[in-house]
């Protein structure tokens, strides 16, 4: 691979357990540097171009809004097979499925950074409430 940024990216996807999602900000906030949540969509996009050394659960990164991508019945298959709800909206309820990142041991052998999330994640969920 070409791209130092994906293979963090596609490092920290992997970490992702079944039934949790996160977001493309959340992986560029682990990731840190010049990494963004466009770049997050660009190596999730770009994944079949690239041999990668681990599987990447592509489908359990999702928009801030709780949104999955344009491969949408694809990926909401998947997630429902793991156990992942949605709301009326077609959105992952984010309070239940949201991963909290990497353990820090983890994040410390990668260089990466610590997810910092509010106890109350849902503040990140328009609509709950």
């Amino acid at each position: 691979m070409d791209n130092p940024l994906y293979e963090r990216i596609y490092l920290v996807v992997a970490e992702i357990p079944a039934g949790q999602v996160t977001t493309y900000g959340d992986v560029a906030k682990i990731v840190g540097g010049t990494c963004d949540a466009r770049l997050v969509g660009y190596a999730m996009a770009d994944l079949g171009r690239y041999p990668v050394r681990r599987p990447v659960p592509w489908q359990r990164v999702i928009n801030a809004q709780g949104g999955i991508s344009t491969r949408g019945p694809e990926q909401r298959r998947l997630l429902e097979a793991e156990g992942v709800t949605f709301d009326d909206k077609g959105r992952v309820v984010l309070a239940r499925h949201r991963w909290r990142g990497p353990d820090p041991a983890f994040l410390a052998e990668h260089d990466l950074r610590p997810l910092d999330l509010p106890d109350d994640d849902s503040a990140h969920q328009p609509g709950l409430f």
